[in-house]
């Protein structure tokens, strides 16, 4: 098939599949573009069963004016064939892209991976918590702290 039906193909396929959120993302006056670079994020950095909550801490993060400090986008920044997704390094928190969301606020340019359906999802239906900092710790237990004290003290508990 010639490129152009290929588009064409993948295009309405995507339609077809997502055309159902284009109405939530309107109601909660979020734009779609948003939306899948949000669900990117949250494919990136969550696991199935914390899709919604990362979700909402991302978008606490976005409503009081925070950066997002996603290290999915440091990833992003950095990779290249053969690794696409290489382990961030604290130096790579001061790499010049406008994907770095430790530099930057707000949401990267463009999405960072392709989004799954249940990653959309929680996108458009972040779970509600006062939180606005997790972590994973080595099992992929995720936690999270509405303070970074509480932050500290998850890295001190989970991480060293």
């Amino acid at each position: 098939q010639a490129p152009a039906q290929v588009a064409a193909r993948l295009r309405g396929r995507f339609e077809e599949v997502f055309a159902k959120y284009a109405p939530q993302a309107a109601e909660k006056n979020v734009s779609w573009t948003e939306v899948l670079i949000m669900a990117s994020l949250i494919e990136r950095e969550a696991a199935k069963d914390d899709k919604h909550l990362v979700s909402g801490i991302l978008w606490n993060r976005i409503n009081d004016g925070m950066r997002l400090q996603v290290d999915a986008t440091l990833q992003y920044i950095r990779g290249e064939e053969g690794n696409w997704w290489p382990v961030p390094t604290p130096e790579d928190k001061k790499l010049e892209s406008p994907f770095n969301t430790y530099k930057y606020s707000g949401l990267p340019p463009h999405p960072i991976a392709n989004p799954s359906l249940e990653s959309i999802e929680a996108a458009l239906n972040p779970q509600k918590t006062s939180c606005i900092y997790y972590l994973h710790d080595s099992d992929g237990e995720i936690h999270c702290s509405a303070t970074y004290a509480g932050h500290l003290s998850n890295v001190q508990r989970h991480l060293k």
